[in-house]
């Protein structure tokens, strides 16, 4: 029997439920970390540094500006640490106060303690910094000629890629230039520090990785990490960008709350944020693939430079992935994915909503696109003739794509209802007669897949406690940061119990509640998260079946949880009175529950294994319009079909899909990251870096979840992550552009980078038609 033929009722689960907050978000009532009543006395930080400087050797630090200013209690340096003076995530490599070397622009030396934050900011202008220069390392090229790396170089092998490249019928070389991004959260890096008894210390902040703060805030302080505790009740967003970067605020207003002995709160400045915090890796990816006359590809040699800043930070994992996905949803016989994590004098890039993946998909639907112009094919049909399918389902790194079925239907559906051919054609045959306006379309497929490929994260916690009134505590490892995450969690163990939300008490995530968790990341949070408390949950509720069994004389299977009732047999109660009744007879009303995804067995030092538990996958159909005279664009349409599985809350999936489209659409077309030829980051504020607001919306954007017959892979009632993936959604407008500028001089692949800026488009149609001209 299908296991959707199986699956029961539910009254919670599948219902399109809105935010648990969001009703607090729009009227402004949510508390985040700056909201939180400050207890008395508390003192304010802010970070300061050599706004001279972008590398150089410290000659002198001279602070007694700084020190008598209006306000100062106390001004901390390295010297100030009791513990390591180091804040990296695993290699050492990121100290929170540089003391011989300032390695980028706007690393913290010191930081100040004032009873204002207007008195802190003024103060920490006052330092005076001396250092020698050091020529910095800025861009990838000047990485790749210093040879300068921050882990050693890493690559996928499969088959005989030279062999493939010797015998391949045709070849063709290209090379991508892919921008960074900044995260661009709406609640900057803020933590509150608390002091306590015996050297603990309390600390609210904006996490993604609560556990890690602990350990990081444990070590910088010299105490034991349970001597810390941090909590997390929502972020204002994170997307990344709050899995480690939290740990360094965090670090420092703990450290001044430990000097002062009183709490201490530290809310970096925007520009601050933008200056001091990593970002999503900027790449180039040089790429040659051996094809046939028709584009089948029988070879793809691919070379992955990412520029990672002057720390490792997550560049492990980040550019792993974007080898994991540097296959996108295409079947590759042969395969070299090699990469070089290039260290850089900038801030250290780290974690960005889809961790490397967007890249190396990106990279790929490049190189399809590439074919295709060359071959003078349709792209989609080159794209769905290279699709994983049947006796060609290994990628290049040994996993089977077990779903490539899912792939192909999904992908048609989409060419049905997008109504791809006949706008095709209209396409081209406008193009023809319009030579200032152009018009593009491309349909691209997303295969993302889903699991931390570091295995230990893989696992979560939840508890949850019953109380005699029948209300509910719930509390687990993941963090909100407005995806949605607590809401499904609380959906999951209101079926157990077959209660109504209102039964359910939401409570922020605790590491004194829920130990040693991973970080909400790599869109695993609900499928991780919502297994333990459903673990929890159903342990307490076995409990009380096997009590009612005994209690009442009842049989097992006569026992149900529905309508806010429990019904044993012919009699109905409250969960509160059955809750009662157990309490009475000494029946435990509290469980952990834990949770660890199987059948992951990736060995990074083999390159071998199975590095996700299962595949999301999607589909984006997105048409432009170009003005060559400007480079300026306009989406026009976009249809997306998205599979998730049976969804857990088709409302919370369908805005996460929006968003995470809106989100890559910024990434691929305005958010543009730039350092001066010094190093100095110029978009550090919202007047100079361009994120998509309402109006760059598509008027017609259509969103669909795709008809999914359930995720063949065991997981929370046969759900699929939406976090990640739809992000890579918005390739297909990158795809679109460059489909519009190749209209101009069809037969030439556009030099086209990304981010496509009006600047990039504008260059790119120039080169188009400087090559036109000379044919």
């Amino acid at each position: 029997m299908r296991h959707e033929e199986m699956q029961p009722d539910f009254s919670e689960i599948r219902q399109p439920r809105p935010h648990d907050s969001a009703v607090r978000h729009v009227t402004g009532e949510a508390v985040y970390v700056d909201d939180i009543r400050e207890p008395s006395g508390t003192l304010h930080v802010v970070p300061g540094w050599a706004d001279d400087a972008v590398r150089g050797t410290i000659a002198e630090i001279d602070l007694t500006a700084v020190r008598a200013a209006p306000g100062v209690v106390s001004v901390l340096t390295a010297a100030d640490v009791s513990g390591a003076n180091d804040v990296s995530p695993a290699l050492g490599d990121e100290p929170m106060f540089a003391t011989d070397e300032i390695s980028f622009w706007g690393q913290p030396v010191f930081a100040v303690v004032a009873e204002t934050r207007e008195a802190a900011r003024h103060a920490a202008r006052l330092a005076r910094i001396v250092t020698d220069a050091l020529p910095p390392l800025l861009t990838i090229e000047d990485a790749l000629e210093a040879n300068e790396t921050v882990l050693p170089d890493y690559q996928f092998r499969k088959g005989s890629p030279e062999t493939g490249l010797a015998t391949a019928e045709r070849t063709l070389t290209g090379s991508l230039r892919i921008g960074g991004q900044e995260h661009f959260y709406l609640e900057g890096q803020v933590s509150l520090a608390v002091p306590g008894e015996e050297g603990d210390m309390f600390v609210h902040t904006s996490s993604q990785h609560p556990s890690e703060t602990q350990h990081v805030v444990a070590r910088v302080l010299g105490v034991p990490d349970a001597a810390v505790t941090v909590e997390v009740r929502r972020m204002g967003g994170g997307f990344g960008g709050k899995e480690t970067q939290a740990n360094h605020w965090a670090s420092i207003a703990a450290t001044a709350a430990r000097v002062t002995g009183r709490p201490c709160k530290l809310r970096l400045d925007r520009d601050d944020d933008m200056i001091m915090t990593g970002k999503r890796h900027d790449m180039r990816v040089d790429w040659t693939v051996g094809h046939d006359a028709q584009g089948r590809i029988r070879v793809v040699d691919q070379r992955i430079h990412a520029r990672c800043g002057y720390s490792a930070d997550l560049s492990l994992g980040v550019v792993d992935r974007s080898m994991f996905h540097a296959d996108s949803s295409y079947f590759y016989p042969d395969a070299l994915i090699r990469s070089r994590r290039l260290k850089t004098h900038t801030c250290s890039n780290t974690a960005f909503r889809g961790f490397g993946g967007p890249q190396g998909m990106l990279a790929a639907e490049r190189m399809m696109d590439a074919l295709a112009i060359t071959l003078g094919r349709d792209p989609l049909d080159l794209r769905k003739e290279n699709f994983y399918g049947a006796g060609r389902d290994t990628t290049p790194y040994g996993m089977h794509v077990e779903e490539h079925d899912t792939l192909h239907a999904l992908v048609a559906q989409l060419e049905e209802s997008a109504d791809y051919r006949a706008r095709r054609a209209e396409i081209t045959e406008a193009n023809a007669t319009s030579h200032i306006l152009k018009r593009g379309l491309a349909l691209t497929p997303v295969k993302f897949g889903i699991a931390f490929t570091l295995k230990h994260l893989n696992q979560a916690g939840a508890l949850v406690h019953l109380y005699t009134d029948g209300s509910i505590h719930l509390n687990h490892g993941g963090t909100e940061m407005g995806q949605g995450l607590f809401q499904k969690v609380a959906q999951v163990v209101a079926e157990v119990f077959g209660v109504s939300l209102d039964r359910i008490r939401i409570t922020a995530t605790h590491t004194g509640k829920v130990p040693n968790t991973g970080p909400t990341a790599a869109s695993s949070g609900t499928d991780l998260n919502a297994m333990a408390a459903k673990i929890a949950a159903e342990t307490i509720r076995d409990r009380l079946i096997a009590f009612a069994v005994e209690h009442f004389d009842a049989n097992a299977d006569t026992i149900s949880f529905r309508d806010n009732q429990v019904l044993i047999g012919n009699r109905s109660l409250s969960l509160g009175t059955l809750a009662k009744e157990a309490h009475l007879a000494r029946v435990q009303l509290s469980s952990t529950g834990f949770y660890k995804t199987p059948d992951i067995t990736w060995d990074r030092q083999s390159a071998s294994g199975r590095p996700f538990h299962y595949f999301a996958f999607g589909a984006a159909c997105s048409e432009v319009t170009i003005d060559t005279m400007t480079g300026e664009m306009r989406v026009d349409r976009v249809d997306i079909l998205h599979d998730v599985g049976h969804s857990l809350n088709p409302a919370i999936d369908l805005g996460q899909i929006e968003g995470g489209f809106v989100q890559g659409m910024g990434w691929l077309t305005t958010e543009e990251l730039v350092w001066d030829d010094s190093g100095r980051l110029r978009t550090h504020a919202p007047s100079t870096y361009k994120i998509p607001t309402a109006s760059d919306v598509p008027e017609d954007l259509r969103v669909a979840l795709y008809a999914s017959s359930g995720n063949p892979s065991p997981t929370i009632h046969r759900s699929k992550a939406v976090g990640e993936p739809p992000l890579m959604l918005a390739i297909s407008v990158f795809s679109a552009i460059t489909d519009a500028i190749s209209s101009i001089n069809p037969g030439v692949v556009p030099e086209l980078d990304a981010p496509a800026t009006p600047e990039e488009i504008l260059k790119a149609v120039a080169r188009i038609k400087r090559t036109k001209a000379t044919r």
